[in-house]
């Protein structure tokens, strides 16, 4: 089962996008993204499966293909970097208000604005509190390996449709620039027309000459229908939250104090963890893996369980902190370490942070 390859993150996404099944791309390079597209582009998919990989002519372009094609029923991702995931911002909301499934990726680069084109993981805000506008969510998965860069298309793409929301693979520079040994999934066939009009009622998949066509929007100027289709959307999310929240724990089952962290963090962690236990200090770390919904009943049962602090570790000025500081609601300590500018910490200054900040030393 599968196919063993060293690849690049970036490249094992676009790779896994066409074995799933994909229908479509539609992108814009940037840095430190731009395989992705130049992957699939060397790769003609539309050879292999007739999947079609287009270069838009922007990424407000890019973005808005996503929506009607998706609206279609059509299996559709696209991708990019910070400042081009602002850029998509305004599409992204009309896909949640119109409940349109799809998946996108953002490898992140430190900013604000054009910044640098070094890792970073200060985009947690943008994908995971809404950087458009309006009441959404959006599932959101952090990858931390080049594995999971390629595991995490198939699992967006399911969740997408099985919610009819949009899934964001939530990765950094780093797990997209590196090179790993990544098992690649076998090939799956692309949806009919006939399978995707029975499977996908919503979709707008053609109707006969002469019969309205289904209009997919975003837009209600009746206040109580945009009101009750809110409520939906709350509803929607509160089964995701309860249902979906993924996460792994690492060393905690005796642990007094815990590392947060996720995607190239959290590799960095599970050495700091090694240097801490030689010293005798009992450190786990838990891993979120969908950030939102974040997994915070995990840190709720860590406390219970004894657990007396907790450190954010992020390539940030501190955001995932946040929801670990919600979470831990008083019951327990909660800090952040992290680093910006493209900086990635050591697992020796995560130590140093996790003896000052959190145990006291």
């Amino acid at each position: 089962m599968g196919e063993l390859k060293l690849m690049k993150g970036n490249e094992a996404l676009a790779e896994a996008a066409i074995r799933y099944g994909a229908d479509a791309y539609f992108g814009y390079p940037i840095t430190p993204q731009s395989e992705v597209i130049e992957y699939l582009s060397e790769q003609n998919p539309y050879e292999r499966t007739g999947m079609v990989v287009l270069q838009a002519e922007s990424e407000v372009a890019a973005i808005n293909m996503i929506y009607a094609a998706g609206a279609a029923g059509k299996r559709v991702m696209t991708s990019s970097s910070s400042p081009g995931i602002s850029l998509k911002q305004e599409g992204i909301t009309y896909i949640a208000g119109a409940e349109i499934p799809c998946v996108y990726a953002d490898v992140v680069r430190g900013g604000p604005g054009l910044g640098t084109i070094q890792p970073s993981q200060a985009d947690y805000f943008q994908a995971c509190k809404g950087g458009g506008h309006g009441d959404y969510h959006q599932i959101v998965l952090a990858p931390a390996s080049v594995q999971e860069m390629a595991d995490f298309v198939a699992l967006g793409f399911d969740l997408a449709f099985q919610y009819r929301i949009a899934t964001c693979i939530l990765s950094d520079g780093a797990i997209g620039q590196m090179m790993e040994k990544v098992v690649l999934p076998d090939q799956k066939p692309r949806m009919t027309e006939e399978e995707i009009k029975a499977k996908y009622p919503w979709a707008t998949t053609g109707r006969k000459r002469g019969t309205p066509h289904r209009i997919i929007t975003s837009l209600d100027l009746d206040s109580n229908r945009m009101e009750q289709h809110n409520r939906h959307l709350q509803e929607k999310y509160k089964e995701i939250a309860e249902k979906e929240t993924r996460f792994e724990e690492i060393q905690c089952d005796d642990a007094e104090y815990v590392i947060v962290a996720y995607g190239s963090s959290a590799r960095i962690a599970q050495k700091t963890i090694q240097l801490g236990r030689a010293e005798g200090m009992k450190i786990g770390l838990l891993r979120p893996i969908t950030l939102w919904p974040f997994p915070t009943k995990a840190i709720e049962a860590l406390i219970a369980k004894g657990v007396k602090g907790f450190l954010s570790l992020e390539l940030s000025c501190g955001q995932m902190i946040e929801d670990v500081k919600l979470a831990c609601n008083g019951r327990a300590k909660a800090e952040h370490f992290g680093r910006v500018g493209g900086i990635i910490h050591t697992p020796e200054e995560v130590l140093e942070a996790m003896k000052k900040q959190i145990i006291g030393e």
